[in-house]
């Protein structure tokens, strides 16, 4: 069966990630966020926790790169797929030198352009997708919104 790790800060970018479930109903979902009481919101499927980090300290975005590149390391998922931010670009990046499928989906709070962490993934994941269809393009994919 295949194994797919999804990623995301705790907040808005969970959310969005939850509402995805259903999508994955025939694969080992497993979990991963900035916060333990995360947990309790997927009982059904592994959760793992990170710690948090944001482009503002750079120490905190290396070891959350190093963080989840040893989970990615340990759990060998078969691909990543993340709603933002930090903790799920540093996923997107382990995961591609590590030979893992990626996905970025791009939060539904950026409507004029792409975030600055899905400017980056773009240039890491294999699938990038916007939830506004005037922000698609060739590198940038539409196919609806998530909320």
């Amino acid at each position: 069966m295949m194994k797919v790790l999804a990623i995301a800060s705790i907040g808005g970018h969970w959310i969005q990630l939850l509402r995805l479930k259903p999508a994955f109903n025939n694969v080992n979902l497993e979990f991963v966020s900035t916060n333990e009481c995360c947990a309790a919101m997927v009982p059904e499927h592994t959760f793992y926790a990170v710690p948090d980090s944001n482009r503002s300290n750079k120490i905190d975005v290396l070891k959350s790169f190093w963080n989840i590149s040893k989970l990615l390391v340990k759990t060998r998922p078969d691909a990543i797929i993340t709603t933002g931010a930090a903790p799920g670009l540093m996923g997107i990046i382990a995961g591609k030198m590590l030979g893992i499928k990626t996905i970025w989906i791009d939060s539904i709070a950026n409507i004029d352009e792409l975030s600055m962490s899905g400017k980056i993934a773009m240039k890491f994941a294999d699938r990038v997708y916007t939830q506004w269809p005037h922000l698609a393009n060739t590198k940038v994919l539409y196919s609806g919104s998530v909320l």
